[in-house]
């Protein structure tokens, strides 16, 4: 299902059911003269409404902009950039609304700077905004010392399971470091133009290389189809297993 499209009668069925409830996390950054800007959104919405033909799962429209940064690139080359405290604030408010509506079981799905799994500014944000919003929750829920109270006992038997409520909302990278290992990850060169190629061939123009001689596009030209279809297959069965 897709949130947008989504009625009242259908929330209230994925509320009763608990369903993964998945949130594209994006930005607008510049990949070299050959990637659409909205690459990493693109990576991020692409795996998750393949997911969703095989998995009975919430999608919601993703988060265009995000903590960019302009690292590989400033405005002028398209880069959209949002201030990492105000960002956080954005997510905040959005993980918010979910969980005060009754959703118990949401995912951020993250493809921007995160190799081998390590947070970066922008996944450091959405981390920290899912972790103020659960703590505020328990507390309000349960009272000021509701982890010391006895109705708690079952922490550590719960930890990370389905029943653990600090586990509710939880940041996903699109390519585990694993699925990573097991192909390739990059910006913009061979590994993410075949991913971005693989989910959204229009958003790749690999004729246009030539039009930048940046060091990490070079080994774009030897991006394919077939390495992309790859990288999606590992990364869908990766993400399966994971979100459930």
């Amino acid at each position: 299902m897709k949130l947008e499209y989504m009625m009242t009668s259908d929330v209230q069925y994925a509320k009763e059911k608990n369903l993964p409830v998945v949130i594209p996390i994006g930005t607008i950054e510049w990949h070299g003269p050959h990637c659409a800007l909205g690459c990493d959104t693109f990576v991020c919405k692409g795996l998750a409404e393949k997911l969703e033909e095989n998995k009975e799962i919430v999608v919601c429209p993703p988060v265009w902009y995000g903590v960019a940064s302009y690292a590989v690139g400033g405005p002028e080359n398209g880069t959209v950039n949002i201030d990492v405290d105000v960002y956080e604030q954005y997510i905040y408010n959005i993980l918010k609304s979910m969980v005060d509506g009754g959703f118990r079981n949401i995912y951020m799905l993250i493809h921007h700077q995160f190799e081998q799994e390590n947070y970066m500014p922008m996944t450091l944000a959405c981390a920290k905004a899912a972790k103020k919003l659960t703590m505020e929750y328990m507390e309000n829920t349960m009272g000021k010392g509701w982890w010391g109270s006895n109705s708690f006992s079952t922490y550590y038997e719960n930890l990370g399971s389905s029943a653990d409520p600090l586990n509710m909302i939880k940041v996903l990278s699109c390519m585990s470091k694993e699925v990573q290992n097991a192909t390739g990850y990059d910006h913009a060169g061979k590994y993410e133009s075949s991913i971005l190629k693989a989910l959204y061939p229009d958003a790749v123009k690999l004729e246009r290389l030539p039009e930048s001689g940046a060091w990490f596009v070079q080994s774009a030209y030897e991006a394919s189809t077939e390495l992309g279809m790859k990288m999606v297959e590992l990364s869908l069965k990766d993400l399966n297993e994971k979100i459930k």
